[in-house]
């Protein structure tokens, strides 16, 4: 459903508002949000591509820790590059709306938090997690053996199986439990 970034049929709109949970006003706003970003020369090509480093410039973006991993997540670049189509930056979008359901949001926000893309959240992923939250500074750098006990911690809370992993139904099990999350996963431009 390719369409050039400078314009968008009501067709296109139509389809867009089927397959989002995003509002025909949102639609049209993360449109002219996009083609922002773009290039003059890119302005008309089909499914234009905008790099990671354009889009994480998006003030709603900026200040996020997981800026990078979010854009990773949905890119459909078969570089892995972290660049997004206009369907790629919908979808980001339509994920972290307010009307998204707390399966959806709960499933990207493990595919966020699973560096490895493994399908898992291991010792490795939750260390890159709490390290992104805190922030890598030294001051706010947890010890060894604070990191070790902060991920025993969240294993003990979290891992039904006891696999020493939070597998996808854990970590949801989880985040049923934080009524706060659906409210503060989202990005409103």
């Amino acid at each position: 459903m390719g369409t050039t970034a400078s314009q968008l049929s009501k067709e296109s709109l139509s389809e867009y508002q089927e397959l989002t949970f995003l509002t025909k006003q949102e639609i049209l706003l993360a449109h002219k949000r996009f083609t922002e970003l773009l290039e003059k020369h890119e302005k008309e090509q089909i499914d234009a591509r905008v790099p990671i480093g354009r889009i994480i410039t998006l003030p709603e973006l900026k200040s996020n820790p997981f800026k990078e991993r979010i854009c990773q997540v949905f890119s459909t670049s078969e570089q892995k590059d972290g660049s997004l189509t206009f369907e790629d930056f919908l979808d980001l979008l339509s994920a972290f709306s307010d009307s998204a359901t707390l399966e959806i949001k709960s499933h990207y926000a493990f595919r966020i938090f699973d560096f490895d893309d493994d399908g898992t959240l291991d010792c490795a992923d939750l260390e890159k997690l709490v390290n992104c939250l805190t922030g890598e500074t030294n001051d706010a750098k947890l010890s060894s053996t604070e990191m070790k006990q902060l991920i025993s911690n969240i294993l003990e809370e979290s891992d039904i199986d006891k696999d020493g992993t939070v597998n996808l139904s854990e970590f949801q099990h989880v985040i049923s439990r934080s009524p706060d999350f659906v409210s503060s996963f989202k990005i409103v431009l």
